[in-house]
C-alpha cells in the first residue's frame, strides 16, 4: 500500500539515515558506505561517507549493462542549426569514454578541475560525464560569458584543461567563443595546460600550437577510458553563482549524495518512469541544466533533450510545442520567464493547436516566482497540471514541490506546495524564532540538508559559513522571504532584500507583481523599492505589455495602480509604474531587480556578468527619467 505524502515526508525528517539509506540502494556502488550521515563535524554534514561509486557509470554504463543500450539517451534539438541528433545509451557511453580518454591524454586525472565553456550542444553533456568518468571535477561556465568573468572562475578553480568551441549561436547571431576564451586566459593568473576546442561549421577559429587541440582529433587519438571509482564525498562539480559582493561563489556538489537524491527526484517529484522522455528547457550552464538535462534523467534511465534555441524566435512562439510533439515529451521543466515570453507573443495560445501534445502530461515551472496569471494561462491552454516548485543553485534540487510521484496534493496558486521529503523548511524572524503561520519571515532549512545539496563552497569554507549558516544558527539561509500557511503550504514572496519597508510596513514586491500580472494587457512585470525621504521606500512598477496592445499607457497604469490599492491596500503606496519594451534579465531568465533598483536610486552599479542584453539598461534609465 502506497504511503501518503505526509507519511513519507515525516519519515524523511524523523529518520533521515533510514530514509536515504534505503533510497541509496537504487544506485550502483563500488563499495558500500560506512555511515549514511556523518554528523561528527557540524555544521558540515556528509552523506554516505566511506562509500565509493562512479556517477558516469550510474548515468550511462549501468543502463547499457542492464538492457537499455539501444534506448535513446540524449536528443539534441537545434533549430538554430536545423539539426536533430539522437544518441542511444550505447552511443553516448562510447562518446563519453572516448572523450574521457582524450582528457586523460592531456593530463586530467582524478580530482583535477576542467572548465567547460560550451553552448547547449551534446558535447557539453559528453564533457561533463567524461569528467565524472575520470573522477575529475567539472565547472561549467555559461557559454559566451564575458572574458573577465571567465578569468575569475579560471583563477578560482585552477583547471588543468578547458573545453570550449569556436562559437555559439543566439537565434541567428554567431557568438565567437575562442576570442573570449583567449582573452580570459590572458587575464587570469592561472594558465591551463591545454584547451580542447570543438570546431563548429558555422564559424571556425585559430588554435594556439602546443596549447590547443581540436575535439575530434583528440577523441580519435584516444583510447576509451573506464570509470574511475571515487569517494561518495569527493567533489563532482563546481557551479559558480553570483555573489552579492560581485565575487562568484563556487557551489560544490559531491558524487554520492548527488546521485542518490537526483535519481530519487525523477520518480518521486516529477513522476517520471525510466524510458520516458523528459525535457528541461534550460542551459547546461545553469543548475537546472546540470541536475535535469544531464544527471537526474540519465541516472533514472530516461531520454533527455538538450535544446539549442529559444522559446520564441526559433522560429516562433510555437517552438516548445514543436519539440514536445516531435519527441513525445511527457514532462517539461522550464522557467516562468519562458512562458511569459510565449504568452506575450501568442496571448491566446493559438499556436498550440498546430501540434500533437497528446503524450504531454505535466509542466513544471521554477527559477523565479510564478505569477498566477502565467499559471492560469498555461493550465487553460495546455490542459495539464502546472506545478510550481522552488529551489536554488545551492540546493541542486527542489526545496518545495507538489510531489506527483508520491501523492498529488491540491494546488494553491502562488505556492510551490509543501517542503519535499528531506527539506525541513521553517520561517523565522531576525532573532531566529519561529513566526506564526501566515506571517512573513526568512525562509530557512533546518540542518542537516538532505543528500545532493550543498556541502560547501569551493575553496571558501569561511565564506560558506558566513553567507549561509551564520545568521540563523542551525539553519541554511535561503535568502528568500515568505510564509507557511496553516496547511503547511510554503509561499515564497521574494528575495529577503526584495521585502520593502514602506513607512514601517514590511511589504512583498512579489505580492504586488502578482496583482500587476493579472491585468489582461500585462505580459510581464517587475516591482522594485526605491528610496523615499518620507516613507523610506516606495514601490515602483515596470510593465511589459502583450503583443498587439494599443491602448493608452496612462490608462493601463491607472488601472494597475487601482488594482494594487484594492487587493493589497493603500498601505502599499503603489502609485507609479512605467511601460517598457522589455525587462533586464540574466541569461537564465531572472529579472535583474537589484540593478534596476540601483538605477532608480541613482547609485553606481556594476554591469551584471549574467545579463542577457546590456542594451536594456539604458531603456530602463530613460523610462525612469520620464517619470
Amino acid at each position: 500500500m502506497s504511503q501518503s505524502f505526509d507519511e513519507v515526508y515525516q519519515r524523511s525528517i524523523d529518520d533521515p539515515e533510514g530514509f536515504w539509506g534505503e533510497i541509496a540502494q537504487d544506485i550502483t556502488w563500488v563499495k558500500p558506505w560506512d555511515t549514511v550521515l556523518d554528523r561528527s563535524n557540524p555544521p558540515h554534514y556528509r552523506w554516505f561517507k566511506g562509500g565509493q561509486l562512479n556517477t558516469c557509470y550510474n548515468c550511462v554504463d549501468r543502463h547499457v549493462d542492464e538492457g537499455r543500450a539501444d534506448q535513446a539517451a540524449l536528443i539534441y534539438d537545434s533549430p538554430v542549426t536545423d539539426t536533430i541528433k539522437t544518441y542511444s545509451y550505447r552511443e553516448l557511453r562510447d562518446e563519453i569514454a572516448a572523450f574521457a580518454g582524450a582528457l586523460a591524454d592531456h593530463g586530467v586525472t582524478k580530482g583535477d578541475r576542467v572548465i567547460i565553456y560550451l553552448p547547449a550542444i551534446p558535447q557539453a553533456v559528453i564533457a561533463m560525464l567524461a569528467c565524472a568518468r575520470l573522477g575529475a571535477v567539472h565547472s561549467v561556465v555559461f557559454g559566451g560569458f564575458a572574458a573577465n568573468e571567465l578569468a575569475v572562475r579560471i583563477d578560482d578553480c585552477e583547471p588543468k584543461v578547458i573545453v570550449s568551441t569556436s562559437c555559439g549561436i543566439e537565434v541567428s547571431k554567431i557568438i565567437a567563443y575562442k576570442p573570449l576564451l583567449d582573452e580570459a586566459i590572458d587575464l587570469a593568473k592561472h594558465t591551463p595546460d591545454h584547451c580542447i576546442i570543438l570546431q563548429r561549421p558555422q564559424e571556425t577559429c585559430s588554435l594556439i600550437e602546443g596549447r590547443d587541440v581540436e575535439w575530434n582529433d583528440a577523441a580519435a587519438a584516444a583510447e576509451p577510458h573506464d570509470c574511475v571509482p571515487v569517494e561518495a564525498t569527493d567533489p563532482l562539480y563546481i557551479l559558480y553563482t553570483s555573489g552579492t559582493t560581485g565575487e562568484p561563489k563556487g557551489v560544490m556538489r559531491d558524487n554520492g549524495g548527488h546521485a542518490v537524491a537526483l535519481k530519487w527526484t525523477m520518480k518521486n517529484i516529477y513522476g517520471v518512469e525510466p524510458g520516458e522522455v523528459y525535457w528541461a528547457a534550460s542551459d547546461v550552464g545553469w543548475v537546472v541544466g546540470h541536475s535535469y538535462i544531464v544527471y537526474a534523467p540519465l541516472l533514472n534511465g530516461n531520454t533527455t533533450i538538450i535544446y539549442e534555441g529559444k522559446p520564441v524566435g526559433t522560429p516562433d512562439a510555437g517552438a516548445f510545442w514543436r519539440v514536445i510533439s516531435e519527441h513525445n515529451v511527457e514532462v517539461l521543466f522550464t522557467a516562468p520567464t519562458a512562458f511569459r515570453a510565449i504568452k506575450k507573443e501568442d496571448p491566446n495560445g493559438s499556436l498550440i493547436g498546430d501540434y500533437d501534445l497528446s503524450k504531454f502530461r505535466t509542466l513544471y515551472l521554477a527559477g523565479e516566482r510564478l505569477d498566477p496569471d502565467t499559471l492560469q494561462w498555461a493550465e487553460k491552454n495546455l490542459g495539464v497540471p502546472v506545478i510550481d516548485h522552488w529551489w536554488q543553485t545551492e540546493t541542486g534540487w527542489s526545496i518545495c514541490s507538489n510531489c506527483l510521484g508520491i501523492e498529488a496534493l491540491p494546488i494553491k496558486q502562488g505556492s510551490p506546495t509543501k517542503a519535499v521529503p528531506g527539506m525541513n523548511v521553517a520561517v523565522v524572524d531576525d532573532n531566529c524564532d519561529a513566526v506564526k503561520p501566515g506571517d512573513i519571515g526568512a525562509l530557512v532549512i533546518k540542518l542537516p540538508l538532505p543528500p545532493g545539496t550543498f556541502p560547501t563552497l569551493w575553496n571558501a569554507e569561511q565564506r560558506f559559513i558566513e553567507a549561509y549558516l551564520e545568521e540563523f544558527p542551525g539553519y541554511y539561509k535561503t535568502a528568500d522571504a515568505g510564509f507557511i500557511d496553516e496547511d503547511g503550504y510554503v509561499f515564497v514572496m521574494s528575495r529577503t532584500d526584495d521585502i520593502i519597508n514602506v513607512a514601517g510596513h514590511r511589504l512583498s514586491t512579489g505580492a504586488m507583481e502578482e496583482v500587476l500580472s493579472a491585468h489582461p494587457d500585462v505580459a510581464e512585470c517587475a516591482v522594485i523599492g526605491v528610496a523615499d525621504d518620507l516613507k523610506g521606500q516606495l514601490p515602483l512598477g515596470f510593465l511589459v505589455l502583450s503583443a498587439g496592445v494599443e491602448r493608452e499607457h496612462g490608462d493601463i497604469i491607472t488601472e494597475v495602480v487601482q488594482m494594487v490599492r484594492e487587493q493589497i491596500g493603500p498601505v502599499a503606496a503603489f502609485k507609479t509604474a512605467a511601460v517598457v519594451a522589455r525587462l533586464p534579465k540574466t541569461r537564465s531568465g531572472k529579472i535583474l531587480r537589484g540593478t534596476m533598483q540601483k538605477i532608480a536610486d541613482g547609485e553606481d552599479y556594476k554591469m551584471p556578468a549574467t545579463i542577457e542584453d546590456a542594451t536594456v539598461l539604458p531603456e530602463i534609465e530613460q523610462a525612469l527619467a520620464a517619470l
